[in-house]
């Protein structure tokens, strides 16, 4: 590939090294040495000039000539080797020090990077003396104390309003099934209300289930592992949909590629595969497209699903991925499905140590990719 045209007169700039703080501190440790070394070799030469003088008499004569001592020449090349050499000693002492001040700074931004809602438990509890890294460490352990517990009401309340609302919906769907059934002739009113209502519960019926399945997520990793085919489940997917595809008149690529096999749980893994491919057939149009496919890089697995569908602008698919949010639109009732679909594919993935990439299409519709690491290493051209 030719490189592109560069523009006369301009030079390429050099890129320095991040000045990181364990390098300023030992730069500082360095300077430092280097300037309390100077003082006390200029201190020791005006010390050496006042102190080694030798006073020469002529013979015959009573007055005398000041010499000084011609060993000054040499202190002075001695001291200057020396203070050479522990500059350089200083620069890799303070190199060492620096790391072992910072290492507790370091453990905390590691922990800091690895922290997600579903590892809230993890703490850095550092060992050693009552410092200020130290404290510094432990504040930041309280820190995530309080983000677990808050974390931990909300999936509470989540799934105990999940649960409690499943009663009264039945009683109501019960209720409604038996002023239909009453015998006699049922006004059309009252049986296209019935029909409707029904329609709502059955909305609420999957709303609940959603925010389980949401709850239950974001808890930590599923206990239920075991080791699954990616591809297997994208086809089970795609069957699911047959129907919608069909009265949607939607042309369907499905590239069954590699099998991927990818460690979880079954249930949650086949609601996440199932949601991708339901959004990509719901938010579709009719007579549009969709390509399906499944892929292995490196130690990953990777479900990519492209859909035709509207225009969507980078602040639209921002909201994808976040509860009862769509674009346009700030509450489910505005729009189909319950809101959540793409929001428990990112919790699923997320507690299955994957992620989720969204990204438009410039000419409408969107690109889903879901990543997951390989239950097992695959060699290169194996079909796995």
């Amino acid at each position: 590939m030719p490189k592109p045209p560069t523009r006369l007169g301009l030079r390429t700039r050099t890129r320095l090294p991040r000045a990181t703080i364990r390098l300023r501190m030992a730069l500082s440790y360095w300077g430092m040495f280097v300037a309390s070394g100077a003082v006390v070799l200029a201190v020791t030469v005006a010390l050496w000039q006042g102190h080694t003088t030798t006073t020469v008499r002529a013979p015959g004569s009573s007055g005398g000539v000041t010499t000084h001592s011609s060993d000054l020449p040499q202190l002075l090349v001695m001291a200057g080797v020396a203070l050479a050499v522990m500059a350089v000693v200083s620069v890799a002492f303070g190199w060492l020090v620096a790391e072992q001040f910072l290492r507790p700074i370091r453990a905390i931004a590691t922990t800091a990077r690895a922290i997600s809602a579903t590892s809230l438990h993890e703490r850095i509890d550092i060992q050693g003396p009552d410092d200020d890294p130290k404290e510094l460490a432990d504040t930041f352990d309280q820190l995530l104390a309080r983000l677990e517990r808050s974390f931990e009401s909300e999936r509470r309340f989540a799934a105990s309003v999940s649960h409690e609302l499943r009663t009264p919906l039945a009683t109501m769907r019960v209720w409604l099934d038996v002023a239909s059934a009453k015998p006699g002739p049922v006004p059309a009113q009252t049986i296209a209300l019935a029909d409707r209502i029904r329609g709502e519960l059955d909305h609420v019926d999957t709303l609940l289930e959603s925010l389980l399945t949401l709850a239950r997520t974001q808890q930590g990793p599923p206990e239920d592992q075991t080791t699954l085919p990616l591809g297997a489940m994208v086809a089970t997917a795609v069957e699911n949909c047959a129907g919608a595809i069909e009265e949607m008149t939607l042309h369907v690529d499905h590239d069954a590629g590699p099998h991927a096999p990818v460690t979880g749980s079954e249930t949650l893994l086949s609601r996440m595969v199932g949601n991708v491919v339901d959004n990509a057939v719901r938010h579709n149009r009719p007579g549009g497209w969709i390509r399906i496919g499944t892929e292995i890089r490196g130690t990953q697995a990777r479900l990519v699903v492209d859909n035709s569908g509207a225009a969507l602008t980078p602040e639209d698919v921002s909201l994808l991925a976040e509860p009862f949010r769509r674009p346009g639109a700030e509450r489910t009732g505005s729009g189909d499905g319950t809101g959540l679909g793409l929001s428990i594919v990112k919790a699923i993935a997320e507690a299955h140590g994957g992620r989720l990439d969204l990204h438009a299409h410039t000419d409408g519709g969107l690109r889903v990719v879901v990543t997951l690491p390989l239950a097992v290493a695959v060699p290169a051209g194996d079909p796995a």
